[in-house]
């Protein structure tokens, strides 16, 4: 009976850190809002952009987009255009990647544009065979197929967002993944009045590009999926920032990079208002690539395009230390964003996929101290 005792006493202690490790999240999403630049996300709008006349307020008159957007102080503007980021995540949670203030985010990927981003992401490895957005059906298993084929996750992870390419990055058809996303958000077996509604809505606006929906869609189809559903791991992509940026369309990308903080702001009190979320959930915040800077560039993201390779990356949740944002620390990496999903769920990641980048130390249980 002592060996006994003493064998159980010796499990416990053994499994300890594990059991430490995972701490109190127990549902992690990972929203990603396309081709945010870092410059607006941590000094606001642009000015130079702004005060361009054939730029800045291509159909909102410019007093109206400065009374929105300006401020002469950089930190009160950033949280005109974000409030919710600057004003509840970077208060209660982290935020990497302002390079003015000594903190590196960036990609690993060669190419520094949709598809590899959002590879990397969330497979944790740069492929550089992924080296255009019409690449295909992904060979790489992501963070969520492998979530996915866990007892404990079987059947509660899920992809939303509105670029149909998601079907394709997720490859639904191996992976076996639930993607909503493209011209498949809508749900066409849905007969309910705001189903048919949603549906007509979805046949009757013109898209923006392609026959994505556009953002607002996405928003009002997630809310009301998490209202009858719980999934446990979440994949959001949210695409009209991107849009209006290669469309050049500076005051729309505005509007829309200030809504898709409120649609940020709206999920995660819908959350905390569900008992099966409150308390238990992580928000990982981000941008699948860069873009160029100037009158020009700032259009375009890639290679040719330099400053492309910086995003920036904000977590908060539960087990997060609130250490807000974070400056003169070591580089931080898009790639480690699919192991610091896995992570914050006690899940090991780099056991399956050694090749892939190490967690975000500092935003799990305990991690504080780790930069």
């Amino acid at each position: 009976m002592k060996r006994l005792l003493v064998v159980l006493l010796l499990g416990l202690i053994a499994a300890a850190p594990a059991l430490a490790a995972s701490g109190k999240t127990r549902h992690v999403v990972l929203i990603v809002s396309d081709g945010v630049r870092w410059q607006e996300v941590f000094t606001g709008a642009d000015p130079l952009l702004l005060n361009d006349p054939k730029i800045g307020g291509n159909e909102t008159p410019l007093p109206v987009l400065k009374q929105l957007y300006w401020s002469d102080d950089a930190k009160a503007r950033r949280k005109l255009l974000f409030p919710f980021l600057w004003g509840t995540v970077a208060e209660h949670g982290q935020i990497f990647g302002n390079q003015n203030e000594g903190s590196i985010a960036q990609v690993t990927n060669p190419f520094w544009f949709s598809y590899p981003g959002y590879n990397e992401m969330s497979s944790g490895v740069a492929d550089p065979k992924i080296d255009s957005n019409q690449f295909g059906k992904n060979p790489n298993a992501t963070v969520f197929e492998w979530l996915n084929g866990l007892p404990a996750y079987h059947g509660k992870v899920e992809i939303f967002g509105t670029w149909g390419t998601f079907h394709d990055i997720f490859n639904d058809s191996r992976s076996h993944l639930p993607v909503r996303s493209g011209s498949t958000l809508v749900d066409p077996a849905d007969r309910s009045p705001r189903g048919r509604l949603l549906r007509e809505l979805y046949e009757t606006t013109t898209p923006l590009e392609d026959q994505d929906p556009m953002d607002s869609f996405l928003h009002v189809v997630l809310r009301d999926h998490l209202a009858k559903h719980h999934p446990s791991v979440l994949f959001v992509g949210y695409g009209d920032t991107d849009t209006w940026q290669h469309a050049g369309v500076y005051d729309a990308f505005l509007h829309t990079a200030h809504s898709f903080d409120s649609f940020v702001r709206d999920l995660w009190e819908q959350m905390q208002s569900m008992p099966e979320y409150r308390g238990t959930t992580t928000f990982i915040i981000t941008a699948d690539h860069g873009r160029g800077s100037g009158p020009v560039d700032w259009k375009d993201h890639g290679v040719e395009q330099p400053g492309s390779n910086n995003v920036w990356i904000a977590v908060m949740g539960p087990d997060t230390a609130p250490l807000g944002e974070r400056k003169n620390i070591e580089r931080v990496t898009q790639s480690q964003i699919a192991a610091t999903i896995a992570a914050l769920l006690g899940e090991d990641y780099l056991k399956a996929k050694p090749q892939a980048a190490a967690p975000l130390k500092s935003v799990l249980a305990g991690g504080a101290a780790a930069h």
